[in-house]
């Protein structure tokens, strides 16, 4: 048999076929109820993938939009998180500066003698530095003078170098070029107190072989210079040596105050109506060695 024939013979059949179901459900009506209880289901079958598929599209994107804002608001809260820590450590910094500021107000300054507190604005020590200074944020424009003391706290700091109309350059008392007349707290032993550079102790020099000076001595100011005045807390004795060929004892000190650690200092000037350093002859290191003898 040819294949077109097998074609019309399957055609035929299946119009037979068609028919006969066609008449049978004219007459019985039980494909028409078949497909009632079953086409519902068959739906159901073949569109529940696409509503699961429809639900998980959904569900994707709402919580993609919920993660975005999520997101934002992570970051805004960082944001702000980190403008809270830079507000705290400002008020921290505020707050310490106050209490500092409190506390120099509170500094006494010797008999006819004032004091006005200065910013420390510039450091310049170590190694390279060609001298030890400090530089502060006042100058001649705030009465600032050339050779007027400066102090914190905790004792002398050093004297006014150069100024300018709104600086002024501190010589350290560690700097070689400084020196300040000194004697003990307790024994009252006097001397010549001078800086030997970064890193290196002071040096007391011009205390007699029988001088009375004990280890921890604290040293003050004797005001025989004529720059500084009497009684201002300079440094502590650390090492004494003696020599059997030298008229004078080695003294060895430190300073009181921890110069690299300066934020605010002290500017001390004469009251008014009191006599000008410039009036008080500085007494030279022979006068200091006579008044050691």
């Amino acid at each position: 048999m040819t294949k077109p024939k097998k074609i019309a013979i399957i055609i035929v059949a299946g119009l037979f076929v068609y028919l006969s179901l066609y008449t049978w459900n004219l007459r019985t009506g039980h494909l028409d109820a078949l497909s009632s209880y079953t086409g519902l289901d068959i739906s159901g079958v073949v569109l529940r993938p696409g509503i699961w598929v429809s639900d998980k599209v959904s569900e994707f994107w709402h919580r993609y939009i919920y993660l975005v804002g999520l997101k934002q608001q992570n970051d805004a809260l960082r944001d702000e998180a980190s403008n809270l820590r830079r507000t705290n450590m400002l008020m921290q910094a505020r707050a310490a500066s106050a209490s500092r500021f409190e506390r120099l107000l509170g500094f006494e300054p010797p008999k006819h003698w004032t004091f006005s507190g200065m910013r420390v604005i510039g450091h310049r020590m170590g190694p390279a530095g060609a001298l030890a200074t400090l530089t502060v944020d006042k100058g001649t424009a705030s009465g600032v003078a050339a050779d007027m003391p400066v102090a914190s706290l905790g004792g002398v700091v050093g004297r006014i170098l150069r100024t300018g109309a709104g600086a002024s350059t501190v010589l350290l008392l560690t700097d070689p070029n400084s020196s300040i007349a000194v004697m003990g707290a307790q024994n009252r032993s006097p001397g010549m107190l001078a800086g030997q550079g970064y890193g290196k102790p002071l040096m007391l020099r011009y205390i007699n072989q029988n001088a009375v000076i004990d280890p921890d001595e604290i040293l003050l100011s004797s005001g025989l210079s004529g720059i500084y005045p009497k009684g201002l807390p300079v440094a502590r004795v650390t090492k004494i040596q003696r020599s059997d060929i030298s008229l004078f004892l080695t003294v060895q000190a430190e300073p009181l105050v921890d110069m690299a650690g300066l934020e605010e200092v002290l500017l001390l000037r004469r009251a008014p109506g009191q006599p000008d350093q410039a009036d008080t002859p500085p007494a030279s290191t022979e006068d200091a060695g006579a008044a050691a003898q």
